[in-house]
């Protein structure tokens, strides 16, 4: 051997550096799992936000509703022409509304309906919302 050539053979006195193909192996497989919990719990959170929209956007079109037919005696009903139903609640669309009821909702709401003249409450099929 040359002096001052680096020997390519392995000295007994230092030890294996790296780690073996069965433990990255056991690292990816741990991290596959956690990556598989983390997207279950965001889905059911997201499902249960969407739920929870979905109730509060109906109780409000339900307050409307009752504070309405409190003011005026009756649920309203679609109007003349393009008014609907809502446009009542939301005093839009052209919609006539008495003095004493003003303004129930700020805006029209995307996922559900109202009955006409009915009280009923449905949703409108294919919501942007997917609300029941």
């Amino acid at each position: 051997m040359r002096s001052g050539s680096r020997s390519h053979e392995r000295h007994p006195q230092m030890p294996d550096r790296g780690f073996s193909l069965v433990e990255l192996l056991v690292v990816i497989v741990i991290l596959g799992i956690l990556a598989g919990i983390v997207v279950f719990a965001a889905d059911n959170l997201t499902n249960r936000a969407r739920t929870s929209a979905c109730a509060t956007e109906k109780s409000k079109i339900r307050t409307a509703l009752e504070e309405y037919k409190a003011n005026t005696g009756a649920y309203p009903a679609d109007g003349p022409g393009a008014v609907a139903a809502l446009d009542y609640l939301t005093n839009s669309n052209g919609a006539v509304v008495p003095p004493r009821v003003g303004t129930l909702l700020n805006s029209v709401p995307e996922n559900y309906d109202v009955g006409d003249g009915n009280g009923i409450i449905t949703a409108i099929p294919g919501n942007a919302g997917d609300c029941r």
